[in-house]
């Protein structure tokens, strides 16, 4: 028998999502079955599945080692082990330094490097949400066991090349109300950026992009083109430097929609690419090898629960990385 201890990161969910969760490799008409024989009891009683879970209910699991280990898609053990092979923790040390902004019990703030990827693209990749993990494991906030009801995650994805801010959830507290904000548009995400040509102006773009998944690509078209497939966007820059020598603009642009690709693609149609970024006509400089686009700065809402006080109203920044000043001279 297998006893699981509700935690906070585990409230307000429904009994049967958690199980489909904890058992990956269940179906829910087994599930269901296993609720209705009492093979799954939540407190000692039968349960239907639709309860939701408070801190300290207990769910007892009345399965055999090898049936526990089929839906459970790995050893029954495994709460004893490292939650990372020696292997995945040397890949995941050698993403370099990831600078932490800010840190509280339910949010992380993190300078992602370019050329990290924020979540797996297959299951062999080694992203931020791996390191994310292997920090807290380090420091003893999760554990291999406490893994399996709720694994902490990336709130807000970039691009692999794209580097700057990224909003990391410790707990569910954090996850619910970051994901919402992000959802909501109230958290303000500001870029940086270096484009070709001279911008002068502060503009807000309007638009409507559509994504080819098969070319990982998007398309932009300034009216609607009546068509389903494309989604209204809106990108606010405003220059902050001019390199003459260049003809290369600084921006700061401002996010109002966040659609994937939105800023590189926006900025390609008034013709002025990004530097680097060849998939949207930008230019090869160099060595540069990818979009020059950061993630500069954001800033929190001040109508935040008291959990999340000490980000209320406040600004943070992630410095710009040396290979701006590489390609670009102000004045």
């Amino acid at each position: 028998m297998k006893e699981i201890v509700i935690g906070e990161n585990q409230i307000d969910k429904r009994l049967d999502g958690f199980l489909k969760s904890y058992f990956p490799e269940a179906s829910t008409g087994f599930l269901y079955k296993m609720l209705r024989k009492k093979n799954i009891t939540l407190n000692g009683k039968k349960a239907s599945g639709t309860e939701k879970l408070k801190v300290g209910d207990k769910i007892n699991i009345f399965f055999s080692d090898e049936t526990f280990e089929k839906f459970k898609g790995k050893s029954s053990n495994a709460s004893s082990a490292e939650p990372f092979s020696a292997k995945e923790a040397e890949a995941i040390k050698s993403l370099g330094d990831i600078k932490i902004i800010f840190e509280d019990k339910n949010i992380i703030l993190v300078n992602k490097p370019a050329g990290v990827l924020t979540q797996k693209a297959t299951p062999k990749d080694i992203s931020l949400n791996d390191w994310l993990i292997f920090y807290l494991y380090n420091k003893g906030e999760v554990t291999a066991e406490s893994l399996d009801t709720y694994r902490p995650s990336v709130c807000n994805r970039l691009d692999r090349n794209t580097s700057g801010l990224v909003i990391c959830a410790k707990s569910l507290l954090g996850a619910r109300t970051m994901n919402g904000l992000l959802k909501d548009r109230n958290v303000h995400k500001y870029y940086r950026t270096i484009v070709s040509g001279k911008l002068s102006e502060q503009i807000t773009l309007k638009g409507y992009l559509y994504k080819d998944e098969e070319k990982n690509k998007v398309f932009i078209k300034k009216e609607d083109p009546k068509d389903d497939r494309y989604t209204y966007i809106e990108t606010e820059y405003r220059p902050v430097s001019y390199d003459r020598d260049k003809d290369l603009t600084l921006l700061e642009v401002k996010l109002i929609t966040g659609k994937p690709h939105q800023i590189r693609a926006h900025l390609a149609s008034i013709s002025h690419p990004i530097i680097g970024d060849v998939k949207y006509g930008g230019q090869k400089i160099g060595s540069l090898k990818y979009q020059l686009l950061h993630s500069y700065r954001l800033i929190f809402p001040e109508d935040l629960p008291d959990a999340f006080g000490d980000i209320r109203g406040k600004e943070y920044r992630a410095e710009l990385p040396a290979i701006f000043g590489k390609f670009f001279k102000e004045g």
